[in-house]
């Protein structure tokens, strides 16, 4: 479980704010739910032999002798609280949420055991239609954020009757392969085979490549939403890879499953993944609801745009105003506070604590800020202030207190252009 620094923050708040203007445009709204919940919700939604639910969770009793589970991922409480304030009577909501999600796995680039995760959903929606709107917002997002280097990938689950016909042929391809399947597999292969496919074990490739193909046993149906999905993102010039060895590592899906992937950080190459879930609502208590979502680990994103070199929005102070002198000091505040009045938006930092106007010149340099503001005690007595650009070379000026704004905004759009 990482601490996020100030260093890195700039990243983490562009992919928030990026996302949440995203999410508005498409009319998605959002909603926060508890990150503790009823163990149970978790047994019942993702599936008891999941690696999730069977290694990862942290789960612990609480006072009252209920087990309770930190969430390890979102869907699930967001349909609980779907179900549970009867917003699916009859109802579409497109709605996201965000925050840390837990789960006890081996800490290693790109994975750790407290992420953070944004996660968007849609209900009530049934045709091909939404799946495409999914993926072209995260599509959207990439562009929106600068990222390049990731590749979407398509598959289709069928319904949970076509899968169990498959399941079946699954089942019986593995059993003459009986031999050569790791520990692993031999245990999914009595409660969850499919899960097998999803395995990263190289000796394990050559009987997976030639297992039988999911999309070959597809009921009708299923296969016309596929169809449909691929022609929407076909129209909209979204390049995608069909890959029918994508099966995801919660139970719930069925149908359309995505994930879009990326080169640039090594085994962790999963940047945002989704699809849809049916039969969940139902599962958990609820009417009868079509469903389909996706979430990214934001973490992940971070790392990502590091790494392909995006430079995010700098939340460094602007302007730095050097308060130098017992007069400076206690006029100084105040006045600070007059021009952040004058110039909403700009990211002003007062320094604090005293020191000589050396040392705080030295400060303001090193801030990274593009302006200092000078206040000693000499020009206190005169009413002004001197305005010092610190990375352009151009001279320093004295402006009366009035006019300090507007030499600050002056100076600002210089340095932008």
């Amino acid at each position: 479980m990482n601490d996020v620094l100030a260093d890195d923050m700039p990243y983490w708040q562009f992919i928030e704010a990026t996302a949440r203007e995203l999410f508005a445009a498409y009319g998605y709204q959002e909603v926060r739910v508890p990150v503790v919940e009823h163990t149970e919700l978790f047994k019942r939604s993702i599936g008891e032999l999941t690696d999730i639910v069977e290694k990862e969770m942290y789960t612990f009793e609480d006072r009252g002798g209920e087990s309770l589970t930190l969430r390890p991922e979102a869907t699930a409480g967001l349909v609980r609280a779907a179900i549970s304030n009867g917003l699916l009577h009859n109802q579409r909501h497109r709605l996201w949420t965000s925050g840390p999600m837990f789960r006890y796995e081996r800490p290693q680039k790109g994975r750790f055991r407290q992420f953070h995760q944004i996660d968007c959903e849609a209900f009530g929606y049934e045709g091909p239609d939404v799946d495409a709107e999914m993926i072209l917002l995260s599509a959207r997002l990439w562009r929106a954020l600068g990222v390049t280097r990731v590749k979407l990938q398509l598959n289709s689950l069928g319904t949970p009757e076509s899968r169990r016909d498959y399941r079946d042929l699954l089942v019986r391809y593995f059993e003459s392969h009986g031999a050569a399947l790791d520990e692993d597999s031999r245990r999914r292969l009595g409660g969850n085979p499919l899960r097998i496919l999803d395995s990263k074990n190289p000796a394990m490739q050559p009987i997976i490549a030639a297992a039988p193909l999911l999309t070959d046993h597809l009921d009708a149906a299923s296969r016309a939403h596929f169809d449909g999905l691929r022609a929407h993102l076909d129209a909209c010039g979204i390049a995608y890879t069909v890959n029918p060895r994508l099966v995801r590592g919660l139970d719930y899906y069925s149908r359309t499953v995505f994930e879009w992937t990326t080169d640039a950080l090594g085994a962790q190459d999963a940047v945002c993944s989704g699809g849809r879930y049916d039969g969940l609502v139902t599962q958990l208590g609820g009417e009868p609801t079509p469903a389909i979502g996706w979430a990214l680990g934001v973490e992940r994103i971070a790392g990502l745009l590091r790494e392909t070199g995006v430079v995010a929005p700098s939340t460094v102070a602007e302007v730095y105003v050097v308060l130098a002198g017992e007069l400076a000091e206690r006029r100084g505040l105040a006045l600070v506070e007059r021009w952040r009045d004058a110039l909403p938006g700009v990211r002003m930092a007062a320094h604090l604590g005293g020191g000589s106007f050396k040392s705080q010149l030295k400060r303001a340099d090193r801030s990274g800020a593009a302006v200092a503001v000078i206040l000693g005690d000499a020009e206190a007595e005169r009413e002004v202030a001197a305005i010092k650009p610190l990375r352009a070379d151009l001279p320093q000026r004295d402006c009366p207190w009035n006019e300090v704004p507007e030499g600050i905004r002056g100076l600002l759009k210089r340095s932008d252009a």
